[in-house]
Order: structure tokens, then sequence, then C-alpha cells
């Protein structure tokens, strides 16, 4: 996505948000990449698990680090993963950052198969169908996934619970996030050809309203990422870094600018960020610059002045130090993926 939508949780009347700007920029600077993968409708007894292993000819042998969202139409199941069970029904959203092996139950006692036995092609290419179970109640479901290789710079995006289940009816942000659940649902029942497109865009809209939802709720005092965006200090030093990311700042630039000491600065940004500012920084940097190489022909040495580096070599240095490739076969990893 090229543009970040404006956030539902700002609207007037909504939830609290955790100083936006930020975090619309940091999303800027992420390139998401949505699609729906699967319709499902389960009927009971059922049970079917996910074990994250698929034959190779099937287009879910890819999704393996991404983030998964499944979209309860209608009907009610348990919903099992990382030792955790949950009951969903009729407008909830399952959200996984990192999934692992998962399963969907009519019941504890109904026998299960793996997902892959199940699927077959659509009439929507890349969209595979489930139509699985006995003669019970159905459970209607549509499961997109959104990746980013760029998330590996972005510590917050991490920061989600590993399982987060949306109850979309409960509020006013809920509604407006169920709407475009909505939208995908009759895109994928109206099997139009060509709809992939929008159905992957849908998907990102999810996942970002998701995150700015998530960082809108935290209460007080919370120790996850997303509350980066609400603490005085490294809210603080975090928009120093974002708006002028070329300066060549120190840690005492950064934390008299915070107003705050250099001790309570790095403290504050492990905490919340698992590093301290000079580390966010190089790869808040190298993020920028991912993105800049990505997106056009622009020379190499012209990125690295702009993101702060002196020298070619140096940025050359620290891009392969963060992403495993200079930056060459990034550009041209990116190019042939487009």
């Amino acid at each position: 996505m090229t543009e970040t939508p404006r956030s539902f949780a700002g609207t007037p009347g909504g939830l609290r948000t955790a100083e936006p700007d930020l975090l619309t920029e940091m999303l800027k600077a992420v390139r998401l990449n949505g699609a729906v993968f699967l319709s499902a409708r389960l009927r009971a007894p059922f049970g079917v698990i996910d074990p994250r292993t698929y034959d190779q000819r099937t287009p879910m042998a890819r999704l393996r680090r991404v983030s998964i969202l499944h979209l309860i139409v209608s009907g009610e199941c348990q919903f099992e993963s990382a030792g955790e069970t949950f009951n969903v029904s009729a407008g909830d959203l399952i959200f996984l950052g990192m999934p692992g092996e998962y399963s969907f139950r009519s019941d504890a006692s109904a026998k299960i198969v793996q997902a892959n036995e199940t699927v077959r092609p659509g009439p929507i290419e890349g969209v595979w169908m489930v139509d699985y179970g006995g003669d019970g109640a159905e459970l209607r479901m549509v499961c997109g996934f959104v990746e980013s290789s760029e998330l590996l710079f972005a510590p917050l995006f991490r920061a989600l619970p590993p399982t987060l289940i949306e109850r979309t009816s409960t509020d006013r942000v809920g509604h407006l996030i169920a709407s475009t659940v909505r939208e995908i649902v009759t895109l994928v029942d109206g099997a139009i050809p060509g709809t992939q497109a929008v159905l992957g865009r849908l998907m990102e809209l999810l996942f970002i309203e998701m995150l700015r939802r998530q960082a809108s709720l935290l209460p007080d005092g919370s120790q996850r990422g997303f509350a980066a965006l609400t603490d005085p200090v490294v809210a603080r030093a975090l928009q120093l870094l974002h708006a002028e990311p070329q300066h060549r700042w120190t840690i005492d630039q950064i934390a008299s600018r915070a107003g705050t000491s250099r001790t309570v600065l790095t403290d504050r940004f492990k905490v919340l960020l698992g590093r301290p500012p000079i580390d966010y920084l190089a790869g808040w940097r190298i993020q920028l610059a991912a993105e800049r190489l990505r997106a056009g022909s622009e020379s190499v040495p012209r990125i690295a002045a702009s993101v702060g580096y002196e020298s070619e070599a140096a940025f050359n240095r620290a891009f392969k130090r963060i992403t495993g490739l200079t930056p060459g076969n990034w550009r041209a990893g990116a190019s042939s993926t487009q």
C-alpha cells in the first residue's frame, strides 16, 4: 500500500488514539502484501487442524512467516492455538501474528483432520474452498493473510499478542472494522474475476486498523511495544528520530531533546522496544532505505546520504548487517517479486 488510510479510531467520538501521526509515519514505511486465500463452510461435527506444513503445490505452502486473519461470517466453534481454547462466533475476527499450529472444532470431541486434506481450488484464482463436515450447524469463514519482510525492522508490529480475538460487534470502531469484513465476504461470495487485488487491499486495510485499534486500547502502564507510542519519554524520542532520520544523532542529543536522562531514555527503549535508541534508529534508517531501493532507480549513494550515512561503504555494511543482503541484492530481489 502506498498510502495509509485515516484511522477509524481517531474519528470524533471514537477511541483514544496514540500519537496517530507517528503511527501513520511508521505504517507508510512498511509495504504490506495482503490476500484472501480460503473460503470455508464447515458443518458439525468437524475438526480441522492447520499443521503449518503444506503440499508445495498448494498456495498455502508459502504461508509460514505471515500474519493470518480468520473472519467468522456465521455460526460458532472452538478455536485452539498455542495451548489456548477460544469460543468464537459470527462477527469475530481472529488474528494470528506469527502463527504456529492451530485448529477449529465444532466441539471438543470432534475428530480432527489435516487442513490440506479438505481444500480444493475455487472460482477465484488463489482462493481455495473448503466444504467439509457432517450434517449439523454450519460455520462460515473467510481466511486471509498479510505479509511484509519489512516487519523485521519494526518491533512495534511484533508487539501484538500471538492470538487476538476481535469481537467486532462490541463498539463503534468494531462496527467499522466489521464493514470491511462484510465487503470481503461479499466479494468472495460473488466470485467475480479480477477481485483478488481488491481483496488484498481490504486485508491490508483490516490489518492496519487492527494495529491502530490495539494502540488505542492500550491500558496505562502497558509494557508492550505499542506502549512506546504513549510513553512520554519514548514517544518524544521517536518523533525526533522519525522526523530527522538523517541527522547525526547521539544518545545525549536524543535524551536532551526528549527532556530526560540518557539512562532513563535507554532503559525505556529497551523495555518497550527491546533495543536502545541508536539501534532503533539504525533499523529505522534501513527500513526507509529498503523502501526507497524497492520503489525506484535512485542511486545507492543518494539513498545512503538521505538516511544519514556519510559513505556508501558504511551504509552497505549496516544494510547487510540488518537485512542479510547488500542493497543491490535487496533491490534485485524486490524487483523480481513485483
